[in-house]
């Protein structure tokens, strides 16, 4: 697989990556949360949550962009340059996250933006193709091209085919929109002279290896990271069973792998009328929902990563705190319980020290 696994030589590829690890956070909330009156503080002092990471260790921002959102003026090309500005001045590299949608993609939902609707499949490949060289040439303008990039979030379901079944997907088809899409990175990487990593990302341990087996045969090959969203809560795996598949994963398709969306919650407690999406439901035997069990499973899961051959942890929204602006879906937030900020008052927590850690691999 992947080059027929490069004439079988993956087989007994080194079980330690020799990659350096990245660890860092997703704060594409962070400048909607200010916006909405959101004070972030360690030590009862106002930070910058870029700052803040980069002081306790991160070396990576993962950044959302949608097409054209009309239901926000929030992960748009104009905010998310905005937020890979603040990352780069903080000194973090930047993960560029194409959703390929005017909304949320994920696991479930795969809608194509409202200007590529009625296309055919030739014509959505070459918009997605040209979508993506643009934003990556404007922001090479702005000197802020990103190191790597996402061709698509959580792409279980065939891209831009809304909530079609993954077990119907049309592989000819899906292939030729991630290449598409993987092209259009290289393509801007070679004209601006800079080494841009590629990704894709899919929902869920055991959704990895059926996943790029069909890719590999439908000729996906040419990324350098398979990303892995991994919440216990939406999983079969316990951290074991993600260590394997971490492990068959970098020997079988020779690529780095990251863990690149988690969570767990720190309280039960609420800081609005939104439902908390993470809770007891969430919670893993050893790891008690509190501010120690939220560190002790990030510090956990990382040294599972690393041990099996990963190479990038990255958190997913430790900035969505509760404030009075109203969503879809209410007022505040429904992850507050799972930032790296207490509920009330916005306080950094302890969760943060988990970058600072030293996960050498003792030999």
């Amino acid at each position: 697989m992947r080059k027929l696994l490069i004439a079988g030589l993956l087989a007994s590829a080194p079980a330690h990556a020799t990659a350096p690890l990245h660890l860092g956070a997703d704060l594409s909330f962070t400048n909607e949360m200010e916006d909405c009156g959101a004070v972030f503080r360690e030590h009862g002092q106002k930070v910058d949550p870029f700052a803040l990471i980069k002081a306790h260790g991160a070396n990576i921002v993962r950044v959302r962009l949608w097409n054209d959102p009309k239901w926000t003026r929030y992960s748009t090309y104009d905010d998310a340059l905005k937020t890979i500005r603040r990352a780069h001045a903080a000194g973090m590299q930047v993960l560029l996250d194409f959703h390929y949608s005017d909304d949320w993609a994920d696991g479930d939902h795969q809608n194509a933006p409202a200007a590529w609707v009625g296309l055919s499949a030739d014509q959505q490949a070459r918009a997605l193709h040209d979508y993506t060289r643009d934003i990556l040439d404007r922001l090479a303008g702005e000197h802020q091209l990103p190191e790597f990039v996402q061709v698509g979030n959580e792409t279980n379901r065939e891209l831009l085919a809304g909530e079609k079944d993954a077990a119907q997907t049309d592989w000819k088809r899906n292939a030729a929109l991630l290449n598409a899409g993987l092209a259009a990175v290289r393509e801007a990487s070679r004209a601006h002279g800079a080494a841009i990593k590629t990704m894709l990302h899919i929902a869920q341990p055991e959704n990895i290896i059926g996943w790029f087996d069909n890719a590999t045969a439908a000729g996906v090959l040419d990324y350098d990271i398979i990303g892995i969203s991994y919440y216990s809560k939406w999983s079969k795996y316990n951290l074991a069973g993600l260590g394997k598949v971490i492990d068959a994963a970098h020997r079988r398709y020779g690529a780095e792998v990251w863990v690149v969306e988690t969570a767990y919650p720190f309280t039960t407690d609420f800081g609005d009328d939104t439902g908390n999406l993470l809770g007891t439901d969430s919670a893993i035997p050893g790891y008690p929902v509190s501010p120690e069990g939220q560190a002790r499973y990030l510090e956990d899961l990382t040294r599972t990563v690393v041990a099996n051959g990963g190479n990038g942890v990255v958190y997913w929204a430790p900035d969505w705190v509760s404030t009075k602006c109203k969503t879809r879906w209410g007022t505040g937030s429904s992850w507050e319980n799972a930032a790296w900020f207490t509920v009330k008052d916005h306080e950094a927590v302890r969760a943060l020290r988990w970058m600072s850690v030293d996960y050498t691999v003792k030999k």
